[in-house]
């Protein structure tokens, strides 16, 4: 049997989970001015006059407002000079402001009238009578539409060039937030796989890689979870009907959970019971994928070339070519940060140049429909000398969590 793999109750491995989320400080006031500083002179770069932030991840970015987009039009304007302002409905006002961490004045809307002319009345104020203006590109398009109804006079433009060009970075402290998050989410792998038995359900395991992120500290449990066993493995996200765990299935565990709002996601692959020969050769062959992808990752170097440095080793062993299955179906690896996926991605399209303080997923899932899927997926960081690992890669096939 695989080193660490099944022998113990959910009980008992939920005992020895120990809270880990204390110790680690959530995002400041002075880093949300400074992201709006750094906004700012990046509107001033690209000759806008200000943006349009929705509720949502971006509103939270730049304003520390924790806020989720409905269908009621929420959100700030920030302008190239000058100060933030919200738009929000009337009756949500107090408790708006008390999610605010960077005040600013609210614009605010009664049900029967139009948050649209609200947004135009505004830039009006602000002095800008006919602006070239980013709207957040998460934006609804009711919202986008409504706006662009309300004010012909603006040009309005996507806002990433400013979003991602500030998010795509991440500073010391949400590294560390990052960090501490995928620390927690490893620690329940660990415990998810100790708990593995012949029968067992995808969905009992679910139910409990949710109590063990509560366990360590998530305050929300899970962010998500994806449990597969044999042939189902093969199919990145998931299958309608999934099959319960039978002796030397392929094993693939792919969860994460939030950290004041940053996100952690690691996928595992093993065996339950005794390994064969291909289980063997496909697990080696996506870690030599998954380690050529992490040495490509230098300063300067395009994300593109990332992809391809995996995409070779599988190739090279007859698989692909391309996105092609049997091979690998998808980008080598994505952004995180306050979204699971964003900018950039590690993708044949994507010309970035890699930076330091940009974080990436790592995971060139090797799929071989009718047989079994293989994925590791760690992250890394950039720094000025190169790709860290904010988890170390599986040791091996038969020791996956390094208890050997």
């Amino acid at each position: 049997m695989t080193i660490g793999i099944g022998g113990v109750s959910p009980q008992q491995a939920l005992a020895k989970l120990t809270h880990m989320a204390d110790g680690v400080a959530a995002i400041s006031d002075d880093e949300f001015n400074q992201r709006i500083s750094r906004a700012q002179q990046l509107m001033a770069q690209h000759g806008l006059d200000a943006i349009y932030v929705n509720a949502g991840t971006n509103l939270y970015y730049f304003s520390g407002t924790r806020w989720f987009s409905s269908e009621r039009m929420v959100g700030a304007i920030i302008p190239a000079v000058g100060h933030i302002e919200y738009i929000a409905p009337a009756f949500e006002l107090d408790t708006l402001q008390g999610y605010m961490a960077i005040k600013g004045q609210v614009n605010t809307w009664h049900e029967d009238q139009s948050p649209y002319q609200l947004f135009t009345s505004v830039l009006d104020n602000m002095g800008l009578k006919q602006a070239k203006i980013g709207i957040d590109e998460s934006t609804p398009f009711f919202i986008s539409d409504g706006i662009a109804q309300a004010a012909p006079q603006h040009r309005l433009v996507s806002a990433t060039t400013v979003t991602a060009g500030c998010r795509m970075i991440k500073s010391v402290a949400e590294i560390a937030l990052m960090q501490r998050a995928k620390d927690m989410t490893l620690e329940v792998h660990k415990a998810a796989a100790s708990i593995l038995r012949e029968g067992i359900t995808t969905t009992e395991v679910e139910d409990f890689i949710d109590q063990a992120h509560y366990a360590v500290g998530a305050i929300k449990g899970s962010y998500f979870c994806i449990v597969l066993f044999g042939e189902d493995t093969a199919y990145p996200h998931g299958v309608k009907s999934p099959k319960s765990l039978a002796v030397n299935d392929t094993v693939l565990i792919d969860t994460g959970c939030q950290l004041h709002g940053y996100n952690s996601d690691i996928t595992r692959t093993y065996v339950f019971g005794e390994p064969n020969e291909r289980q063997r050769q496909l697990w080696q062959l996506e870690q030599d994928a998954q380690v050529a992808a992490f040495n490509a990752a230098q300063i300067g170097i395009k994300c593109c070339d990332v992809d391809v440095a995996a995409r070779k080793v599988l190739e090279a062993a007859g698989f692909g070519p391309g996105y092609k299955v049997p091979g690998l179906p998808h980008r080598t690896g994505h952004g995180i940060g306050l979204d699971i996926h964003e900018w950039p991605y590690l993708v044949g399209n994507d010309s970035t140049l890699l930076a330091s303080g940009m974080c990436f997923s790592n995971e060139p899932m090797l799929c071989v429909p009718g047989e079994f899927g293989i994925r590791h997926e760690d992250h890394f960081y950039m720094t000025a000398q190169g790709p860290k690992w904010f988890t170390q890669p599986a040791k091996s096939i038969d020791d996956p969590f390094y208890l050997g």
